[in-house]
């Protein structure tokens, strides 16, 4: 077989084999879309792989069940998703600046305690946080969710690793040499640089905050103060006759979308990061 025939049969397998992974991706989602189309009497018969009719109705009981919040429990979770993303990709790129750009005695000490830091479970200090917002005054409030993404350890190494391959410190020392101050230099030089980075780990922030159960679980008592997955387990919790599978499903599929408008949003610079690296390369 010459080199012709070769090349074109790899790009025939590469895009067969794209096609098994796209159809291995999405078909959950359509499945989850066709469960949210049907009524609970119709998913007790079984799978179905066609959409049903019950969407609208599926969106009208939740929207409209009074022990329910759903758009109160968007919003509440929208909040803490989209501040813990920006508070956590800022902070983390500001810190691996400092840990970069300068040189001072216990910088390899400071690194070597964040990513110690980096291994602890979180339910192993969740008691002791449980406790020092409640004496703070925190508790059953969206601020608990929030102030703790400032200090993230996986975000600064993914920052400070960005920041060794992409941030040449003589743009910093001419920046320094021209009168720029540090936080001038941190937010007019270093974040358009980091750009992809900060899309690449505010997705991830925001998802992992979005989909969090543990600790709002943990520190959220009030119904207009629940998230997205709280409300998510109230409905599979409820009892015989209140339980609604098309409910459940329908919630679920609205859960899911403001991570996908996300993602289609900062898609962009991450892509435009990946062709940058590719003409430097």
């Amino acid at each position: 077989m010459d080199s012709k025939g070769l090349s074109r049969g790899r790009s025939i397998f590469a895009h067969v084999l794209l096609i098994i992974l796209s159809f291995m991706c999405l078909f959950f989602f359509y499945i989850l879309f066709v469960n949210a189309t049907h009524s609970h009497a119709d998913l007790q018969k079984g799978f179905s792989a066609l959409p049903g009719k019950d969407l609208l109705r599926n969106l009208s009981n939740v929207a409209n069940d009074g022990t329910f919040p759903m758009f109160q429990g968007i919003i509440n979770s929208l909040i803490v998703s989209g501040c813990s993303a920006a508070i956590c990709t800022y902070f983390s790129a500001l810190t691996a600046y400092g840990l970069y750009a300068y040189d001072f005695k216990f910088r390899n000490v400071a690194f070597t305690f964040i990513m110690a830091i980096l291994v602890m479970p979180t339910q192993v200090t969740a008691m002791g946080f449980l406790r020092l917002i409640t004496k703070m005054g925190m508790y059953d409030s969206l601020l608990p969710l929030i102030i703790p993404s400032i200090a993230s350890p996986a975000v600064f190494y993914f920052m400070y690793s960005y920041m060794q391959s992409s941030l040449p410190l003589s743009l910093v020392e001419a920046a320094r040499i021209d009168g720029s101050g540090e936080f001038l230099t941190f937010n007019r030089i270093v974040l358009p640089i980091m750009k992809p980075a900060i899309a690449v780990q505010a997705i991830f922030t925001f998802v992992g905050s979005w989909n969090n159960y543990f600790v709002p679980a943990l520190v959220i008592q009030s119904k207009n103060k629940m998230t997205v997955p709280i409300l998510i387990a109230t409905l599979r919790g409820a009892d015989y006759m209140n339980f609604d599978m098309g409910k459940i499903y329908t919630m679920i599929m609205v859960a899911i979308v403001p991570i996908i408008l996300v993602y289609l949003f900062l898609s962009k610079y991450i892509i435009a990061g990946v062709t940058l690296g590719g003409v430097k390369g």
